[in-house]
């Protein structure tokens, strides 16, 4: 590829990172001068790529929603299915799975056309995931992409709130970090009314807007923003189970099969404490199971019960013999 192509390639990048960028501090990222970084924007316009220009003090150039997508990238059937997928695999319980589709779908609906939108929305409308287990409660994608939207562009964000008792307030945040645990998804943020940071479920979150005003991020007190949900949530009565067990394998390898459904911590090379809240403790018997490994239960006494009863059922249907 020559170097005009990687640099349309890298332009196109970094007009992906940010909703906007300014001419000069875009033309400074490429090295190029400010007439230079004019034509790379017609090449890219002429590819099917639309980018807007603003002019002014506080203009720039963004990537935009256009009439249709490239055609050497995704054509219209490709964008929806694509756009369906990973609206699906945003409530992932594979680890890792729904982060990485977050980010990949608010690159992706960004330049999506209305009216592939609509097609993507609709064929979502009526599909029904084939789920174990009782799902999360449903979020919005467009909710959840507006959300990381803002959060990726460090974007003031305003949006009404449902509380567990139902009462309604409107929030004035600077959102800073998505986090998935158990089974929900949570916008860690500074809430600007009340001079502190939140933790807000998503789908207790109407009408999201930013409201054009960029922000320099706080220092999140705590660890990480995934630390910081779990903190608040301890500190409210537990609607199900804490299930806590000791495994005998090294935290890392567990840690890798549970993913951000359990708290993995070593008690040596050998041994872990694995820690999980649910509101079935099946999902905690399953869990277990799956790491592949010895392992303890110290509470609650109504897991061991209930392994017992599995025990007992997978034995006798052991020593069936099956027909043929």
């Amino acid at each position: 590829m020559t170097g005009t192509g990687n640099r349309t390639l890298r332009l196109l990048s970094l007009l992906q990172q940010r909703r906007q960028w300014g001419g000069g501090e875009l033309a400074e990222r490429l090295g190029v001068s400010l007439r230079t970084l004019r034509r790379d924007v017609e090449r890219l316009r002429d590819l099917g790529y639309p980018v807007d220009a603003q002019p002014g003090v506080d203009g720039g150039y963004r990537l935009a929603p256009g009439a249709s997508l490239p055609p050497l990238v995704l054509d219209d059937d490709e964008a929806v299915a694509l756009t369906v997928g990973l609206q699906a695999a945003a409530q992932s319980a594979v680890a890792g799975m729904a982060e990485a589709s977050v980010r990949a779908l608010t690159t992706v609906t960004q330049v999506l056309p209305p009216r592939l939108r609509r097609r993507a929305d609709a064929l979502r409308a009526v599909t029904v995931p084939a789920a174990w287990g009782a799902a999360g409660p449903a979020v919005d994608p467009q909710v959840l992409t507006a959300v990381a939207t803002s959060c990726r562009d460090t974007e003031r964000l305003e949006f009404g709130y449902t509380a567990g008792d139902g009462a309604r307030t409107e929030r004035l945040t600077e959102p800073f970090r998505l986090v998935a645990h158990g089974r929900r998804w949570y916008l860690v943020a500074y809430d600007l009314h009340r001079g502190d940071w939140r933790s807000f479920r998503l789908d207790r979150i109407g009408q999201p807007r930013g409201t054009g005003q960029r922000f320099s991020p706080r220092t999140l007190p705590g660890a990480d923003a995934a630390a910081f949900v779990r903190r608040g949530l301890e500190g409210q009565r537990p609607s199900g189970h804490v299930m806590e067990a000791e495994v005998h394998a090294p935290a890392e390898e567990v840690r890798a099969r549970l993913g951000p459904w359990a708290t993995v911590e070593p008690v040596d090379d050998g041994r872990c404490r694995v820690r999980m809240e649910t509101h079935d403790l099946s999902w905690a018997a399953l869990a277990l199971g799956s790491v592949g490994a010895e392992f303890t239960v110290l509470s609650p006494p109504g897991l061991r019960d209930l392994l017992a009863d599995w025990a007992g059922r997978f034995h006798r249907a052991a020593d069936r013999a099956g027909p043929g």
